[in-house]
């Protein structure tokens, strides 16, 4: 069973309506309804004091949602990878520097060198946030589409 619908059972057994929880959590009634109609997730201090309210715990939220499970798991796999200290895009600026550097001393032009050292510093620097800016396109394109 999905987390909203979860959600919106619990409140119903407990006999609340939804202004009465979203006061209780401390947001609006319109983060309760988002959530019961599985639009999305509430964050984890959320989950915490909905726990409190309907007698149940984070674990059983998680456990019933396979979806949310499978979010969770993709948030750790990101948090993984920050681990590498040299990722791909680090030897991408790099190459991108000495190509730069290459090519002005073959053509002469300084703002060559330049150029191409900004570049690859940036791609160097920000590459896994220009991956996640790129995912997250794609993602809003598809949910969209």
């Amino acid at each position: 069973m999905r987390l909203g619908n979860q959600l919106e059972k619990l409140r119903e057994e407990q006999k609340m309506s939804q202004e009465e929880v979203a006061k209780q959590v401390g947001l609006s009634v319109q983060n309760i309804h988002k959530w019961e109609k599985n639009q999305g997730y509430p964050e984890i201090q959320h989950l915490l004091k909905l726990g409190d309210i309907y007698g149940t715990t984070i674990d059983e939220f998680i456990k019933s949602d396979a979806t949310l499970q499978s979010r969770i798991n993709i948030i750790e796999e990101e948090k993984e990878d920050d681990d590498e200290l040299f990722h791909p895009g680090f030897y991408i600026g790099i190459g991108i520097m000495f190509l730069g550097t290459f090519l002005s001393l073959i053509i002469g032009n300084l703002t060559i060198t330049m150029v191409t050292n900004i570049a690859g510093m940036l791609i160097a620097c920000f590459y896994k946030d220009i991956l996640k800016l790129l995912r997250d396109i794609k993602k809003d394109f598809y949910e969209q589409g």
